[in-house]
């Protein structure tokens, strides 16, 4: 499967860059795989009945009730194999989430763990308990109540610590490419420089050259692989990771300029401006002034 830079209906994509959250119960019907590729948005599925999700080198046949988690970074694709499919999701930003990022529950949660496995079976109990929250953030979501995000970020959350005392379902492992192998590999090493916590431990991986020498492979086999799979370059994926943890850094820590732009590997804080502004079109002061 390639890349695809298709994603959600318009109705949801407006929602999602309005608020950056989106919950509801959903009816589908049999279809065909959906494009592959990464969406701009993670996902909580509660999923009944039977389908098929291509989840990095990885097929998951979700047959029965299931819990499934997907990122911003983790390329997918769905195929729902039986007829009336129902279920609740829970689609939100990176940006909206950024209130718990920080948190090691979060961190360590099958929705950024990037080498853990993102499917958990549901027993009788598990499933009313899980269907329980859903209908509530459906219930409370249409309310008038002033700090409603803030409450959806706590069911989230909840939601995440119940999946925690789970066991994941490993019975399905079913690769599907040399070029998915190769892109996993490449962003769970991506993956492991981050969240930066100490300022007197840089990254070192900067450059797709750096990643090729960690993979013992030519740097031209790991950019063509990483281009077919994400559909960008593999210094974009290195540029747009820095870039997120950069503005995380100057929005939620109190580190100066020069000790973030350190920490993320630049040996100058001009540098590290440079980066920024060519990556976001802001400079680390807009991000500092903007702190929430």
């Amino acid at each position: 499967m390639k890349a695809s830079h298709e994603f959600p209906n318009p109705a949801l994509n407006i929602v999602l860059k309005q608020r950056g959250f989106k919950v509801s119960w959903n009816t589908l019907q049999k279809s065909s795989p959906t494009a592959f590729g990464r969406r701009h948005f993670n996902l909580i599925l509660l999923s009944i009945g039977h389908s098929k999700i291509h989840f990095n080198d990885h097929v998951f046949h979700l047959d029965g009730v299931y819990l499934f988690f997907a990122n911003s970074r983790v390329p997918y694709a769905t195929e729902i194999l039986s007829d009336n499919h129902t279920g609740y999701s829970c689609v939100f930003t990176e940006e909206f989430i950024k209130p718990l990022a920080r948190l090691e529950s979060i961190k360590q949660s099958p929705l950024f763990k990037v080498n853990g496995t993102p499917a958990f079976k549901l027993n009788t109990e598990q499933q009313a308990k899980l269907t329980g929250i859903f209908e509530t953030m459906i219930a409370n979501d249409t309310t008038d109540y002033l700090y409603k995000d803030d409450m959806m970020r706590n069911y989230i959350q909840l939601i995440i610590h119940e999946t925690l005392q789970m066991q994941p379902d490993e019975h399905f492992t079913q690769f599907n490419n040399a070029s998915l192998r190769i892109t996993t590999k490449f962003m769970e090493i991506l993956e492991r420089q981050f969240p930066i916590e100490d300022m007197n431990n840089p990254i070192h991986l900067k450059t797709a050259q750096d990643y090729a020498n960690q993979l013992s492979i030519h740097v031209n086999y790991l950019n063509r692989a990483v281009k077919e799979i994400l559909g960008k370059s593999t210094t974009t994926i290195i540029a747009e990771r820095i870039s997120a943890e950069a503005i995380t850094l100057l929005r939620y820590t109190d580190w100066n300029i020069a000790e973030i732009a350190y920490a993320l590997g630049f040996e100058y804080a001009n540098y590290f401006s440079n980066f920024l502004k060519k990556a976001t079109g802001n400079s680390p002061k807009f991000y500092r002034a903007n702190q929430v």
